[in-house]
């Protein structure tokens, strides 16, 4: 949907926003730098918004535990999943202050009714229902990939054509709905990531530092991977190929309808 605009085949942006969680894999960044220069070319400034590292966050014993949706192993052996408020706190809080602040009315300065900014979201014809307006006022979702009738494969077609080759899916490096088969490629293609992980995965063991540091443990443990075991002994390869829900990725962890299926927490601020 970028470089259609960048190419003008589509409207022009005023500007195109990424929320960095500040744990992304290093081809993701990659990506951005290349936006940033095409973009430059069509004078489409790309963006940088964060919330703020979430790894760093989840591990400071001084900081609130925001929740990932991490897999937890109950004291009686049964499973469970966190709540999920890091799309909340590390996408959508940030890009909502964003357009606050090209609008000219930064919070708490109330958006007066009928300003909005058209916020062009990529999704394609495969995932049409994910096609939702907006939560506020002061955006008015479009999806210009839908008005042209682009689907997945049509969006692969065009980065390949433009010599993008294969783009690697936006997600921090340490998310839980991470299938096999994606934690493979961070292993294989990062080691230093890879081992950042294994040490998270072990970090958050037992739950939040600062509960824990308030004499409040978490009941149970946490763990990346839905096997609920230390990331370190998972075999990845086991299931490689195969349809299995381990091998399963979802594609990335978008703000707007979450691909993964699970409810967004949201917490605007008016």
């Amino acid at each position: 949907m970028f470089l259609l605009a960048c190419d003008g085949e589509i409207p022009p942006f005023d500007a195109a926003l990424f929320a960095d969680t500040g744990w992304e894999p290093r081809q993701v960044y990659q990506q951005l730098d290349t936006a940033r220069r095409i973009g430059a070319q069509a004078g489409i400034p790309v963006l940088t918004v964060s919330n703020g590292n979430i790894r760093h966050d989840a591990l400071k014993p001084e900081s609130r535990f925001v929740t990932m949706p991490l897999f937890v192993k109950n004291p009686d052996g049964t499973r469970g999943m966190a709540r999920r408020q890091c799309t909340g706190e590390y996408k959508i809080e940030p890009l909502k202050k964003a357009i606050r602040q090209i609008l000219g009315y930064p919070h708490p300065t109330r958006v007066p009714r009928g300003v909005f900014v058209d916020q062009a979201i990529g999704i394609s014809t495969d995932e049409f229902h994910r096609a939702k307006d907006s939560d506020v006022n002061y955006t008015r979702n479009i999806f210009p990939l839908l008005d042209l009738g682009l689907s997945r494969t049509d969006c692969l077609t065009l980065l390949r054509e433009r010599g993008m080759g294969s783009v690697v899916k936006s997600s921090c490096i340490g998310c839980p709905y991470s299938g096999n088969s994606r934690l493979r490629f961070i292993r294989d293609t990062d080691p230093h990531a890879w081992a950042d992980l294994v040490e998270f995965d072990k970090a958050i063991r037992h739950g939040s530092p600062r509960a824990n540091a308030n004499g409040k443990p978490l009941r149970g443990e946490f763990f990346i991977h839905r096997s609920l075991r230390p990331l370190d002994q998972v075999d990845l390869d086991a299931t490689r190929g195969a349809a299995t829900a381990d091998e399963d990725d979802p594609d990335g962890c978008s703000p707007f309808s979450c691909r993964s299926g699970h409810a967004v927490t949201q917490r605007e601020t008016t």
